[in-house]
């Protein structure tokens, strides 16, 4: 797709998107429940051909993140949402849960140029990657989205900053994706190293909360960074403009915000869960509850795109938390109690420090012998490192939350 081709879209009136869009829906719902089991089971009550409105897909069943990895766990891989076989899927992706994900089809599968175009990508422009190419989509997803644009990409991934550091001073890239807590890493590091990383001028984040403050330090040190939210099973759902007036939603996807546990949309304003539906017809999501929080802005982005908005990622409806790029469920929270017999009430808190995560595993116990035991346990089931802390029986409160996320996230996106 040109860029011609992206900005026309773009540009359409929200009725003429509408109305494309919903005249496209009905014909990948026939194809989800003729060629995926699992699709034909969950729609088994849905007429395709009658589902032309917001009206009618809000009669639609959602599926939800937590339903979708029961059905893989009872029927691997994909619980029987994947279109037709693996014949002909470039990759398969496993993302923690473990949940599985097939590789779309396309140039641009996951729909990503149109997002660093928004960030001021060219064709051209030399971009390192630092998303994980290991296990999950999120290297290959903006990998494909900037080589579709024009770019030159370099594969950095994770890990291995003084590696990075030279692959910047060597390369000169204008651009960065990545998460946005790894950038100031790389930056502070250059400094310290006296590398020169003058050359990055642009970046597109995703995978945790630009917070106020480090979007000002980028910008203090003369780097555009711009986010957008994307998830594994669906790709780029919205992403910033020059504008940075919320999140404009991605051409080809329609968006609905409802009132979490149920499948009710609410008023445009009102805050609630963030349901999606694509026209992937190698991994169709219809109705997809992503379990995260949002709601519609009103008008139109002053930057003249004319999609619908929204105002970005406002937390979970449910407990399932992203902590340095990585989801953390209660279900894991679980698995380390259930491990340490001596836990008798646990509560994973989320903070921030020195512009990065920080998680601390509170637990009441009789005895913190085996506090860094438990630490190295709670590393193993979540892949991510957090301090253990040893509380007194009765000190935590009687909330039912076992992951308490309490960084402020200003009305940004993660």
């Amino acid at each position: 797709m040109t860029a011609e081709h992206r900005e026309a879209r773009e540009r359409r009136s929200p009725d003429q998107r509408e109305a494309e869009l919903f005249a496209r829906l009905p014909e990948i719902l026939r194809h989800a429940r003729e060629e995926a089991p699992g699709w034909a089971r969950h729609l088994k009550d849905v007429d395709p051909a009658a589902v032309t409105s917001r009206q009618a897909l809000a009669s639609v069943p959602v599926l939800r993140k937590s339903d979708l990895l029961q059905h893989q766990k009872a029927e691997p891989p994909f619980g029987g949402f994947l279109a037709g076989s693996l014949r002909g899927v470039q990759r398969v992706f496993m993302s923690p849960g473990p949940i599985w994900e097939p590789q779309p089809e396309g140039q641009d599968p996951w729909n990503v140029a149109r997002a660093l175009e928004a960030a001021g990508f060219r064709p051209g422009d030399v971009v390192i990657n630092t998303f994980s190419y290991h296990l999950t989509p999120g290297g290959f997803l903006l990998d494909h989205g900037a080589r579709a644009l024009g770019c030159t990409v370099f594969p950095g991934g994770v890990g291995n900053t003084e590696m990075l550091l030279e692959a910047v001073e060597t390369l000169k890239p204008s651009g960065y994706v990545g998460t946005p807590d790894f950038l100031k890493v790389l930056l502070d590091k250059g400094a310290e190293m006296g590398r020169d990383m003058s050359s990055l001028k642009r970046a597109l984040v995703s995978g945790g909360a630009l917070f106020p403050s480090l979007r000002a330090d980028y910008a203090a040190r003369g780097i555009a960074v711009l986010q957008c939210y994307a998830t594994a099973e669906l790709g780029v759902i919205a992403y910033e403009s020059e504008a940075g007036s919320g999140m404009i939603v991605n051409e080809d996807y329609i968006v609905e915000i409802v009132r979490p546990g149920t499948g009710t949309p609410v008023a445009d304003g009102e805050v609630g869960e963030l349901v999606v539906t694509n026209f992937n017809r190698t991994y169709p999501m219809i109705r997809f509850g992503t379990g995260d929080l949002s709601a519609v802005l009103p008008g139109q982005s002053p930057c003249g795109r004319t999609g619908q908005r929204i105002a970005g990622w406002m937390g979970r409806a449910d407990q399932r938390t992203k902590i340095k790029g990585m989801f953390v469920d209660p279900v894991q929270i679980a698995d380390v109690l259930a491990r340490h017999p001596e836990i008798r009430k646990a509560r994973l808190v989320v903070t921030r420090a020195s512009e990065q995560d920080v998680m601390t595993l509170q637990v009441e116990t009789a005895t913190s012998e085996t506090a860094s035991a438990i630490a190295a346990t709670l590393r193993e089931v979540t892949k991510l490192k957090g301090a253990v802390e040893c509380m007194a029986e009765g000190s935590l409160p009687n909330d039912g939350k076992v992951i308490s996320d309490e960084r402020d996230y200003g009305g940004q996106a993660a």
